[in-house]
């Protein structure tokens, strides 16, 4: 960290700082003096304060969960949080810690986070988080509460019967999603029937949609079913792609059995039919693939694979399934541009999430922890960092500067620092120092200007 702080300004602004105060150990003494509790407490009084100097309306709030992998040995019996479960990003043979949180859908603030063991998934996680954020958002709140409920937005991951309940009994207003598999039956509508209205609103060209209302976990609520093209195409290669790949990997399973049968291949296990069966089972995992092509394996001697594309199936999964999103809410009175706006919202947690996954601008790696009291102190200074830029993000989207936070953290590493120092005019007195900035290009002398780095001049 010393080595860090020296490359910037801080070492000026902080002169009494050294390379002893900052060691590694110096910092993990210090987290010990933070319990769980504290770093929750820390936490609330902190972004308290934020949401009354930005004046920032709670309209809507995006929910979602993530996970970070960790290099903590198996055997570490210290960690209990640090458990082994479904990695998000593939890493199962490695502990994960397990983060979820609630955002709002204006500016990316986060409001709420938990930390929490890598073996709990989101259904589980979901009701125990969101019993804690409404209480925090009811003492928030007050006596204005029952006319400021904020809505949810949330993934499908977190739903049960038992999750959507909850939400009803804490009566927080919902926008979520469904399975097209748990409701076949609007899955089913042509892409081309009468019933759907298209969006005319500008951002949701190629969208269109139609309500109905249906018992889902265990009462009557609206749901919205939507087309999108730009999903649906992306869908369609991908199906696509899918295919192309299955059907080559079938072309060679059928040509190796059909070179055991002529006798050109002698080793190895004798397939059967169950084993071939088995092998195309593998082969067509991947989602609709089963239902895209049909596969027959017979007994002549030699088990034979026989296989073909069905185009009718085809055309059927693009003219029902793809492009289809089943959304769910308890705003029957919002329009259906209305919830199809609020979901969307979703995209920004997953930003967030991505961002802090980021090895070169995010949040929580590298994590050089290993007991549970720390990694929780470090949640919560990585949740400050995500505030911290979220803060920086609510300055610069209002002047206009659209910028990715890759991009905005790039620009902003740009801007240096120069101190030049002169001779002093008479002898015994200090040299004199004058601090400017580097010479900027235009993007960041806006962010100079809306960020208030510039720095005074010096009298001389």
């Amino acid at each position: 960290m010393w080595d860090w702080l020296t490359r910037t300004c801080l070492v000026r602004l902080w002169p009494e700082a050294s390379a002893a105060q900052l060691t590694s150990q110096r910092f993990w003494d210090h987290m010990d003096r933070i319990e769980p509790a504290s770093a929750q407490a820390i936490w609330q009084q902190l972004i308290a304060g934020v949401l009354e100097r930005e004046s920032i309306q709670l309209s809507q709030i995006c929910y979602d969960g993530t996970n970070f992998y960790t290099f903590i040995d198996t055997f570490n019996l210290k960690c209990q949080v640090a458990k082994r479960g479904k990695n998000k990003q593939g890493r199962y043979n490695l502990r994960q810690v397990s983060y979820a949180l609630f955002c709002s859908t204006e500016g990316q603030l986060p409001l709420f986070y938990e930390v929490y063991e890598g073996n709990r998934n989101d259904a589980k996680e979901f009701p125990q988080v969101l019993e804690k954020f409404q209480r925090w958002l009811v003492q928030r709140a007050g006596s204005t509460w029952a006319g400021s409920k904020p809505t949810l937005v949330l993934d499908k991951g977190n739903n049960s019967e038992d999750n959507f309940l909850l939400v009803d009994r804490l009566e927080l207003p919902y926008v979520g999603s469904v399975k097209l598999d748990e409701h076949a039956d609007l899955a089913a509508v042509s892409n081309q029937d009468a019933c759907w209205q298209a969006a005319r609103e500008p951002g949701l060209e190629g969208t269109k949609s139609w309500r109905t209302q249906q018992v889902v976990y265990g009462k009557e609520r609206t749901l919205v079913v939507t087309y999108n093209e730009h999903l649906f195409q992306s869908q369609w290669a991908t199906v696509q792609n899918d295919l192309a790949h299955a059907l080559s990997q079938l072309a060679q399973v059928r040509q190796s059995l059909q070179d055991r049968a002529a006798g050109l291949i002698k080793g190895g296990t004798r397939p059967t039919v169950q084993s071939v069966q088995q092998k195309c089972d593998q082969i067509l995992h991947r989602q609709h693939l089963s239902q895209l092509v049909r596969t027959t394996v017979t007994q002549a001697g030699v088990p034979q694979l026989a296989y073909e594309a069905d185009a009718a199936a085809q055309q059927k999964l693009a003219d029902t399934c793809l492009g289809k999103t089943i959304l769910l809410t308890s705003h029957s009175e919002w329009n259906d541009v209305q919830v199809i706006r609020a979901y969307r919202s979703q995209f920004v947690i997953e930003e967030v999430f991505h961002e802090m996954k980021d090895r070169h601008i995010g949040s929580w790696w590298p994590l050089h922890h290993w007991t549970d009291s720390k990694i929780q102190v470090h949640g919560l200074y990585c949740t400050i960092a995500v505030l911290l830029r979220a803060l920086l993000w609510r300055r610069v989207r209002p002047a206009g500067l659209r910028l990715s936070m890759k991009a905005l953290l790039d620009e902003l590493e740009q801007i240096r620092q120069v101190i030049n120092v002169y001779p002093a005019r008479r002898a015994g007195q200090p040299a004199m120092e004058q601090a400017v900035l580097t010479k900027p290009n235009e993007v960041q002398e806006q962010l100079v200007e809306v960020l208030g780095l510039r720095t005074p001049k010096s009298a001389f």
